[in-house]
């Protein structure tokens, strides 16, 4: 056998490390923000919520780092080899790094964080499944050695979308994967305050003085230097969306979020707020059914509801009027991306014909059983899809029972695989990032692995199989030919259904600069 070895180190670019600076007065270096919902859960790997995504990566920090052209480099390594022909990788951890309780991070740790990660997220059970063995070399470096090549193991660790891959301490990352944990201790560039977190209002986060950012690089999405410049950080929920563009019309408040789309004509006329982009890619609209419980464990009747979805309804109900602000014709993978593709879209583009599609729900088979959507009362946009879905399938025929809750609620009922008559539940609405939607390695929702799937559990081995062949396909348009066939059979067993892309944005006051593109971030940003 050949042995080949190189070595993945980042790219030094003078000036990246200016020192981080101060605020001029002590109001300058809190930093208030309003985030899309409250914060109910604190595990980030044991739920992908965006909310908790964006707190984890405050106070955990990753192995690599994704950019916002979406290459990856290392984060908290020094970089790592390659050896057996693309079977064994070594992982080297860069010198000073430190967990908030002074330990130092070890190897052990990392090992123990990402077999919690890849026992929850789809891209880590796939690299998971093609591990031989993970174990600490020493207290620096972790070595993965494999079954067969996967060139595709930084991105996997890398990742930025949900559920990132956060390295925690032994102790908390030996937890069961499928219990939360609560004790938020990290090596990021933030300290979480648990005296200072009120449920459903306020989350505080402190500057970590200890904090190492990379010595190279610049600061870009989730990769390179996080140099923090303000010393806290405090999220104050505000679930009305009045009352948050009034606190930031006032000064209040320095930067929310996730504004509704009919309150950001308001808020580009303010002279000391700056409405952004802050996401290319956006985010995408699905309807998820639950496919252990009826009705929907029916695959006749998911494909009859194909007919009655208009991504046009759906978007313009959420993200506003003006179609400036969404995209429709959206199908598996994101608009714009490389496997974005037309195969089999005439399901969702064709004109919608409602009497038509009662009948389809009347061959399925459909007996009137409940059908029970949960719609988050809390988040207006989830809300909005959430009503829109509800009249759709009441047109349609199915009996519905909407039942409203905070979002926060919503996640710990979604759990729930029983059937309705139990707590169980059959439908929701959510977003996805489209940076979470951009190819089968990071897609959760086409996967068709069953109770081992995200909330919804459907199983299709043809997905399966198709979705590992894109994996280990070495070609580009090998690749694009297998996503348009994933696409065509996620129409067939319908483990979900896109309702469209809108487009965010974000806001946030004049003196609050430098703030990354991609989501909520907190380094690199200033606050004069």
């Amino acid at each position: 056998m050949t042995i080949r070895r190189r070595r993945f180190l980042a790219t030094s670019v003078a000036g990246a490390l200016a020192a981080p600076a101060i605020g001029r007065s002590a109001n300058a270096s809190v930093l208030k923000f309003i985030p899309q919902s409250d914060l109910s859960i604190l595990d980030p790997i044991w739920t992908g919520a965006y909310v908790t995504r964006n707190h984890g990566m405050l106070i955990f920090d990753t192995l690599y780092g994704m950019d916002s052209s979406y290459r990856i480099s290392p984060q908290m390594l020094a970089g790592h080899t390659v050896e057996d022909d693309g079977r064994t990788w070594t992982l080297t951890l860069r010198n000073g790094l430190l967990w908030h309780d002074g330990e130092t991070v070890l190897a052990r740790d990392c090992v123990a964080s990402i077999r919690r990660w890849g026992a929850r997220d789809s891209f880590g059970q796939t690299l998971m499944a093609v591990t031989d063995e993970l174990s600490a070399v020493d207290d620096h470096r972790l070595r993965f050695r494999l079954k067969r090549p996967f060139p595709l193991l930084p991105a996997a660790l890398g990742k930025a979308g949900s559920n990132v891959c956060m390295m925690m301490p032994e102790r908390l990352a030996s937890t069961d994967p499928f219990k939360q944990i609560t004790d938020m201790v990290g090596s990021g560039p933030f300290r979480f305050k648990p005296d200072e977190h009120i449920a459903g209002s306020r989350v505080v986060y402190e500057r970590n003085q200890a904090y190492v950012p990379r010595p190279d690089g610049q600061a870009s999405f989730t990769a390179g230097p996080k140099i923090v410049h303000v010393d806290r950080v405090e999220w104050t929920v505000i679930p009305d969306a009045g009352t948050a563009a009034a606190a930031m019309q006032a000064g209040e408040m320095d930067w929310w979020e996730v504004p509704t789309a009919d309150l950001l004509p308001l808020l580009r006329r303010g002279r000391d707020i700056t409405v952004a982009a802050t996401d290319p890619l956006g985010y995408i609209g699905c309807l998820r059914m639950n496919h252990l419980q009826p009705p929907f464990d029916n695959p006749a009747l998911r494909r009859a509801i194909l007919g009655a979805v208009s991504q046009e309804d759906y978007m313009a109900a959420a993200a506003g009027d003006d179609p400036a602000n969404w995209r429709v014709n959206v199908g598996v993978f994101c608009p714009g991306t490389p496997m974005a593709t037309a195969a089999g879209m005439d399901v969702l583009t064709s004109p919608r014909d409602i009497d038509k599609v009662r009948r389809l729900v009347e061959a399925s088979g459909y007996k009137g059983e409940s059908t029970v959507v949960l719609v988050p009362s809390d988040l207006p946009t989830l809300k909005a899809l959430g009503d829109i879905g509800v009249d759709m399938l009441k047109r349609i025929g199915l009996n519905v029972d909407a039942r409203y809750a905070d979002w926060g609620s919503v996640l710990q009922l979604l759990n729930k695989t029983e059937p309705v008559a139990q707590g169980g539940w059959s439908l929701f609405h959510t977003y996805w990032s489209g940076l979470d939607q951009v190819d089968p390695a990071v897609h959760v929702y086409i996967r068709g692995n069953g109770r081992a799937a995200s909330r919804g559990w459907p199983t299709s081995e043809t997905l399966e199989t198709l979705r590992n062949n894109w994996l280990f396909a070495t070609e580009p348009a090998e690749r694009k030919r297998i996503a348009a066939l994933i696409q065509q059979q996620v129409f067939i067993d319908v483990p979900y259904i896109p309702l469209g892309q809108a487009l965010s944005s974000t806001a946030y006051r004049r003196n609050v600069t430098d703030v990354l593109t991609g989501y909520a971030l907190f380094w690199n940003l200033r606050k004069a």
